[in-house]
């Protein structure tokens, strides 16, 4: 599973092991017991990946196999890609711009769009 945390200073990215289910029973467990408003519900996130980076099409054709439609890259210039994926949002309120979006694909492409993610975030770094 990759989880999306957005934070008022950005994204992090990270693969989370537990079930999809368990990670959002824990969210919700861990709520309650602190008397905490939570919102779920289905959606989308996006992030930009390197267009150039050799790994992109090593993932679209993954994709392509895996014929997911819980992920899409849709070039947006010469230097960079949107990546989308769809999953879950958890928030404390619906309009909330702090929260979490996990979503499941396989393996391999949660492989890759992590190291394309991070790849970057390297790059936005040394620019």
């Amino acid at each position: 599973m990759l989880k999306l945390t957005y934070t008022e200073t950005g994204l992090h990215m990270e693969r989370v092991m537990a079930p999809l289910e368990v990670a959002i029973a824990q969210r919700v467990v861990l709520a309650m017991r602190l008397g905490q408003h939570l919102h779920i519900e289905p959606g989308r996130a996006s992030f930009l990946l390197p267009a150039t980076a050799p790994s992109l099409k090593q993932l679209e054709q993954i994709l392509r196999v895996d014929q997911t439609q819980a992920v899409m890259v849709t070039p947006v210039d010469q230097e960079f890609v949107e990546a989308t994926v769809y999953g879950s949002w958890i928030a404390e309120t619906t309009d909330a711009e702090e929260g979490v979006f996990v979503t499941v694909v396989s393996d391999m492409a949660e492989f890759l769009l992590l190291r394309l993610w991070e790849a970057q975030t390297q790059v936005s770094f040394l620019a």
